[in-house]
């Protein structure tokens, strides 16, 4: 017979134990720990519209205060179809085609717990966002990369690129499904309208679906385009598009997710959904018509506001002799720091942090094989002008005195 309090109780399962917890959340924790300035986890130090603050209080005054409908509040869901089609031009039923979740992250795993089975394959591309491995271990999924590569000596718009034979191969019988993420998390590349269409003919060859995490679709710089995959011929059928409301409005805090899908995989993700969560803080989603209905101009503003901010900073840490690939898309930079330490990139940012006190993401997080990101590290801007100039300041003084 077992003891109580004895090893076997409190044995993880083997899910849990294949991979590690958030890296980015722990460097925020080594942050705080060590007073530096947190360039690591993607969350703005700004407010997020006054309007926006007013209404979500407008909300909890009006006693908006219990359960919303499982899959999200009807007027919600009304004015996420509206902002959806007066950007893409895709009309979206909101009573059938439309799941709100606590956040676009609770959105990706409860579409492939829905639509993936244990030994079917989804192709990701990496470096990618670091829950999507996790997400894939847990539906049963065998992941397979596809790797997004830096062009030699370049940055900017077109740095980071794909083989498409490495992407064809990718594909095979037990493909289920690919994830994709543009403008992308951690590298800032906003993939094309013909890198688009070539993975969306993929998809129809091998009847495939496309998860797409769409979360910094309104963040993008130097005139490139965000292309909806659902746009593309044969992929409204076959795509589940993902957002949420925490980086275009700054409410990373108020988690307020959704996917878009088709009728029989919004059910599916639905069922999943509500024995996940229940459903999201029916307050913040009254406050997010408020915010899907803000005009043209705000959307402008934000680009301009992060490209000002990328134009700011990129240039502060080639000073400080790190290797910058400046996004197109998205608030990261992705940096080299081979001329800069023998460390790899953990122990570096673990040096990073306590001294000078600026806090990044190591690269490894990012891929499948730790070493593969060994020389990089990613920084993100989505932050006051103030944090940036003090982030300048220390990384300044670091790279004079070493």
């Amino acid at each position: 017979m077992m003891k109580s309090g004895s090893a076997g109780a409190a044995r993880l399962s083997a899910k849990a134990r294949l991979f590690s917890e958030s890296v980015i959340r722990e460097m925020t924790r080594h942050a705080l720990a060590h007073g530096a300035v947190n360039l690591a986890q993607g969350f703005p130090d700004f407010p997020c519209p006054e309007e926006i603050k007013e209404a979500a209080c407008r909300a909890i005054r009006g006693d908006v205060n219990q359960y919303a409908i499982t899959w999200g509040a009807k007027g919600f869901r009304e004015a996420l179809a509206a902002k959806v089609g007066r950007f893409t031009g895709m009309q979206v039923d909101p009573e059938r085609e439309i799941t709100v979740t606590c956040g676009s992250t609770e959105a990706m795993i409860a579409a492939l717990l829905a639509v993936v089975d244990p030994g079917d394959e989804v192709v990701v591309f990496e470096p990618f966002y670091e829950n999507y491995g996790p997400d894939a271990i847990l539906c049963g999924a065998t992941p397979r990369f596809v790797s997004l590569r830096p062009a030699a000596g370049e940055g900017g718009a077109g740095a980071w690129t794909y083989d498409p034979a490495e992407l064809r191969r990718a594909f095979g019988p037990r493909t289920r499904a690919v994830i994709l993420n543009t403008p992308n998390n951690p590298t800032g590349k906003v993939f094309t309208r013909a890198e688009l269409e070539e993975i969306a003919a993929l998809c129809v060859e091998h009847d495939c679906l496309a998860i797409t995490d769409e979360i910094y679709e309104h963040i993008l710089f130097d005139g490139h385009e965000h292309v909806l995959i659902a746009t593309l011929p044969g992929m409204r059928e076959r795509t589940i598009t993902i957002n949420g409301l925490s980086k275009t409005y700054s409410v990373t805090g108020w988690r307020i997710g959704y996917a878009i899908a088709p009728p029989a995989l919004t059910a599916g993700i639905r069922k999943v959904h509500d024995f996940l969560t229940v459903g999201a803080a029916a307050p913040l989603q009254e406050a997010g018509i408020t915010a899907l209905s803000l005009p043209d101009a705000y959307y402008h503003s934000l680009a301009d506001l992060y490209r000002a901010k990328r134009d700011r900073f990129v240039p502060v840490l080639e000073r400080a002799g790190f290797r910058c690939f400046a996004p197109s898309g998205a608030y990261y930079v992705m940096a080299d720091i081979s001329g800069l330490t023998k460390l790899d990139a953990t122990a570096f940012a673990l040096e990073l942090v306590r001294d000078p006190g600026v806090a990044v993401v190591p690269g490894p997080s990012f891929f499948s094989k730790p070493q593969d990101g060994r020389s990089l590290v990613r920084f993100c801007f989505c932050k006051r002008d103030e944090t940036l100039d003090e982030a300048a300041r220390r990384l300044e003084r670091w790279a004079s005195s070493r």
